[in-house]
């Protein structure tokens, strides 16, 4: 038997003779006296939020329907299709118990307009059945075509079976063209078919999940054939704009580009909710975690739709002090206290009241927190807000002890006996500010290094630090030591760089990753033996100071800046780091001494995966650095190359001195287990041949090369205070020894 097409009739043996309407609106669905019992459909509730941070889910879940329809667009409580109360959508919600039809296929072209079929005339032996309900009884179900009576009412707590109507034609009304063949695609009533009342309900459901309309009605009309069921239907008004209301950090420019491709047609709520997905998904992916599209979406009479969105607002910041056990009670049930003033470490923090809750910058914030370098630990937790679509962030920090003294005593031939006391303090006064004192007293001098450092001055916008330094100094010059050849001073001594001065440097950061710092310093730097004795000149006459009184004065101002795009400062696997330097003389005193030194290192990271063994980071880590000095040269200020920090396996300045030099090294630093990594390294290095430039030409004198290279082997034991350095090199000569040093050389 063929199937009627749409708007076809088929004369039954029996058919109903009341009327009846099903429609689908926000009060009520109702279906006629012969359909069965009319119920109630309450509209969706709007979302409500308990007291805790506003969690919206990622996206909207999908629909229940078939694999090949979109997602549903709004998702709240019941889903129910409903007529819309004027200003909104189509109330579709969440969690259905019975989910809609699947959608039938494309009908063929001959199915969208079909041809007025004239039925045949029913016979007079076609009897037609009214019941009639008694006030305020329940409509009785229709008489069984066939002659056959209504069923009688079943026993309590049993379903009574719904009753089959036969369908003598389906229309569609309120729309032509296109709308009207989604309806028709959409239901699955046809002509010469009998339905229930639940499925005329099913196929509302299946028009409203189309996304089109925003009303849609069934009326069931009685004809001498069967029914006629027509489906009265309103569609959207045409999407003029989108627009979000709430938002501080999604600009109108990202909403325009999701939704401009629905801008002019027939507002789609399918596509609609694929746009709102994606105004969600442009949250996620610039680190507005808790940001996401709320509530029902809005129909302006003008077409245009408004959507609300909760971004995650921060309603205050706090810090919380932990203990060693990460409490924030002690034993007696008392709040923890901390000596940290609070204001040192809220003002490292990019996020701040008022703004949104941004992951990226929050991790950016725990890690100046904990560069600080006065808490073991740095922990971010989140409070609901007062406003459950705001968000209080508490940050949670654990001190560790930042004080340290020490004191020893020894022998030396320089000073005899001496005595050492120092002093260490990385947070003075709970104000972050650090104070190093070094005093050693001797038979025959007194040497001290004070240095005091106000990291963010307070109350400066422009985070600017200052260091202030004084010192008496006394070492053995590299620039005078090493070589093949020995030279000593006259009397058969070595010679000792003896310097006494001061300064202050002020920095201040231009963005995250540049900072600037500009300083003056004053020496007075003068040449002796360990008696104490001034000597300007070797055993071979060779001149060590600028001046010939072996005294000289250096009044340098300096200036560098420093580019920084490491992922660490302490274990860096990625990133780079430019350092471009300049100190300029001022000549004074005696020795009027007119220079200027210029250096400059680059570094560069590539994570990389060469072993398989350990999920601990890897990688290759490149350093080239250079450095000049133009005008005057005192001996003592010329680069010194060889050792630790320059080309390992030579020892400290055994490779050269030179006005000018270049360095360069490679180094692959993988795990080996726990706190302890190994690298693998490459050194090399020249004084570009000026060694004979520098006043005295020491490294001539003393037969360093000037040139060379070496490569071994090292291990990195990770401490508090940074990792432990420990490296063999052999040098191009094919000597060997060990380096020690603490934190990585760049």
């Amino acid at each position: 038997m063929t199937e009627p097409s749409r708007g076809e009739t088929l004369a039954p043996t029996n058919s109903p003779s009341s009327s009846s309407t099903v429609e689908a609106h926000t009060a009520d669905s109702e279906i006629g006296s012969n359909m069965g019992n009319p119920e109630v459909v309450a509209p969706s509730p709007q979302p409500t939020f308990d007291s805790g941070i506003v969690e919206i889910p990622a996206a909207f879940p999908p629909s229940p329907l078939a694999s090949s329809s979109p997602p549903l667009p709004v998702p709240w409580e019941e889903m129910n299709f409903a007529e819309s109360p004027p200003g909104t959508l189509g109330v579709l919600s969440q969690n259905q118990t019975t989910p809609p039809p699947v959608i039938p296929p494309q009908p063929t072209p001959s199915q969208t307009t079909p041809p007025p079929v004239i039925p045949p005339q029913p016979t007079p032996t076609q009897p037609r059945n009214e019941p009639v309900p008694s006030p305020g009884s329940q409509p009785a179900p229709p008489v069984i075509p066939g002659g056959g009576q209504p069923q009688p009412t079943p026993p309590a707590g049993q379903q009574r079976q719904e009753p089959d109507v036969l369908v003598a034609e389906v229309a569609v009304s309120g729309v032509e063209g296109q709308l009207k063949d989604e309806v028709y695609r959409a239901i699955s009533l046809r002509a010469g078919r009998t339905t229930t009342r639940s499925e005329l309900q099913q196929d509302i459901n299946a028009i409203f999940a189309t996304g089109y309309f925003a009303k849609v009605r069934a009326e069931p009309e009685d004809t001498p054939l069967g029914v006629r069921v027509t489906f009265v239907v309103e569609p959207n008004p045409e999407l003029s704009r989108v627009e979000v209301k709430g938002n501080q950090v999604l600009p109108q420019t990202v909403v325009d580009e999701i939704f401009s491709p629905q801008y002019g047609e027939i507002l789609n709520l399918r596509q609609l909710q694929v746009g709102i997905r994606a105004l969600n998904q442009w949250y996620q992916d610039n680190g507005y975690i808790l940001a996401q599209v709320i509530d029902v979406p809005q129909v302006n009479p003008d077409g245009s739709v408004t959507l609300e969105v909760a971004e995650g607002t921060v309603e205050n910041v706090k810090v919380q002090f932990l203990n060693k056990d990460g409490e924030p009670t002690d034993a007696d049930g008392e709040p923890v206290t901390g000596r940290t003033k609070e204001y040192i470490i809220t003002r490292e923090l990019e996020l701040t009241s008022g703004g949104v809750f941004n992951r990226t910058a929050v991790e950016r914030d725990l890690q100046r927190v904990f560069g600080l370098g006065i808490f073991e630990d740095v922990r971010l937790s989140l409070n609901p807000g007062s406003d459950p679509r705001q968000v209080e962030v508490v940050v949670n920090v654990i001190e560790k002890n930042t004080g340290s003294v020490a004191a020893g005593a020894g022998v030396s031939s320089a000073s005899g006996l001496f005595g050492t006391v120092s002093y260490q303090e990385q947070n003075l006064f709970g104000r972050n500010q650090k104070l190093g004192a070094e005093l050693q007293v001797g038979e025959r001098e007194i040497l001290y290094d004070l240095r005091f450092t106000d990291p963010w001055i307070k109350n400066d916008p422009y985070r600017t630090s200052y260091t202030v330094n004084g010192f008496r100094r006394r070492s053995i010059s590299l620039i005078f030591d090493g070589g093949d050849e020995e030279v000593e001073l006259p009397n058969g001594d070595r010679p000792r760089i003896l310097r006494f001065g001061g300064g202050v440097n002020f920095s201040r950061p231009i963005n995250p990753n540049l900072r600037t710092s500009l300083g003056v310093e004053y020496q007075r730097v003068a040449i002796r033996d360990s008696d104490g004795d001034l000597s300007p000149q070797d055993e071979l006459g060779n001149t060590l100071s600028f001046s010939d009184s072996g005294k000289d004065d250096l009044l340098m101002f300096q200036f560098a800046t420093l580019y920084d795009r490491r992922d660490s400062v302490q274990r860096p696997t990625k990133g780079t780091v430019l350092r471009l330097s300049t100190e300029q003389s001022v000549p004074i005193g005696s020795s009027s001494i007119f220079m200027n030194r210029l250096r400059g290192s680059l570094s560069y990271y590539l994570p990389v995966s060469l072993v398989r063994y350990s999920q601990e980071p890897q990688s290759l880590a490149f350093n080239f650095q250079a450095g000049t000095v133009i005008g005057d040269l005192p001996p003592y200020e010329a680069f010194s190359l060889g050792g630790s920090s320059t080309v390992r396996g030579y020892d400290e300045g055994e490779l050269g001195t030179g006005r000018s030099y270049i360095q360069a090294t490679a180094e692959y630093r993988f795990p080996v287990f726990a706190v302890v990594s190994g690298a693998l390294f490459f050194d090399a290095a020249s004084d570009l041949g000026t060694g004979s430039e520098v006043p005295g030409d020491p490294a001539g004198v003393r037969g360093k090369p000037g040139s060379g290279f070496g490569y071994g082997l090292g291990v990195r034991i990770q401490s508090p205070l940074g990792p432990i350095r420990v490296d063999y090199g052999i040098s191009d000569e094919g000597e060997g020894r060990f380096h020690f040093g603490l934190g990585e050389r760049f």
